[in-house]
């Protein structure tokens, strides 16, 4: 997968199939439209993802881990296009013009049914069926995914992630909901207690479900090992004055200490608590331990 980002001089020289959105999330209805521009390289074309991430709210996905969940899914390209004025402010038919045709060769645009674009959001899929023969492309316009009913958007994510529902969230992302990071050093308190742990602090852009114990996954080198993960901010031994991810792992221990890894979620356990003594607290994470062995069968 070609990733490129930070400009808006882009140019692919191939035909292609694009599909185009925030893609916070990289959700089931987001993977829809991927499937689609996939589908279409029997046809000889490059898929193209085209993303920009305007407003400064906190995101389901880090730009890092985006990009992994896209690589993933298989497509040729990501453009994420910076949205600066340059590009917030064209006009529908020039973005059309300049980007889609000039700059990414579209011959195949695959959008949702509720996707605008252009300057003050005036370019719908209206528009861009209208210009079809004009700029000799094809509109292929994708019905919203739902689950019992409703649509699934990130914002249905996001409320599901706010209350600590991670199978739902996951049920909607169709894969593990993901952090990335890179292992930092923590107070080795775990080790002393028998149990080593490994610390990631998330992106700053980064969305979190609530503070407490997760059973989880974690990624290392493609491989995988089960764990349980503490999201917070470890108020048993010393507040720390950011939120962590501390994980311990089943079958593993190695230093990990500057190496990115992913903490997959897969459950809820129970909140974050402080407690009494490290003995408390070490008598709760066996009781934790064992729970997510019991989740894995292990």
């Amino acid at each position: 997968m070609e990733y490129i980002q930070g400009t808006t001089e882009f140019l692919i020289q191939e035909h292609t199939a694009v599909t185009l959105g925030k893609f916070d999330g990289v959700h089931k209805g987001h993977q829809k439209l991927i499937r689609q521009i996939l589908n279409l390289r029997k046809d000889g074309l490059k898929s193209v993802v085209f993303t920009t991430n305007p407003g400064k709210r906190q995101l389901l996905l880090s730009e890092e881990e985006q990009k992994e969940v896209l690589r993933r899914q298989g497509v040729d390209y990501v453009i994420r296009c910076p949205f600066i004025p340059q590009i917030s402010h064209m006009e529908p038919e020039e973005f059309i013009d300049r980007i889609l045709i000039r700059q990414l060769h579209a011959k195949q645009i695959v959008v949702g049914t509720d996707f605008h674009f252009g300057y003050q959001r005036r370019g719908d899929c209206d528009l861009l069926i209208k210009l079809q023969e004009k700029y000799d492309y094809q509109v292929i316009v994708m019905e919203k995914e739902k689950r019992q009913n409703r649509e699934i958007s990130s914002t249905y994510i996001r409320e599901a992630l706010e209350r600590g529902d991670i199978v739902l969230v996951n049920e909607l992302l169709g894969y593990h909901f993901p952090i990335i990071g890179e292992v930092k050093h923590g107070r080795k308190v775990g080790r002393t207690l028998g149990m080593p742990t490994t610390n990631l602090i998330p992106s700053d852009e980064k969305l979190l479900p609530p503070n407490g114990v997760y059973v989880s996954k974690t990624v290392i080198d493609r491989k995988e090992y089960a764990g349980i993960t503490n999201i917070g901010y470890k108020p048993t031994v010393g507040k720390t004055a950011f939120r962590g991810v501390e994980t311990y792992l089943f079958h593993f221990d190695q230093d990990l200490y500057g190496k990115k890894i992913e903490v997959q979620l897969y459950q809820y356990v129970r909140p974050e608590k402080k407690f009494q003594s490290l003995e408390e607290l070490t008598e709760r994470m066996k009781v934790d331990i064992s729970l997510g062995k019991e989740y894995f069968h292990e």
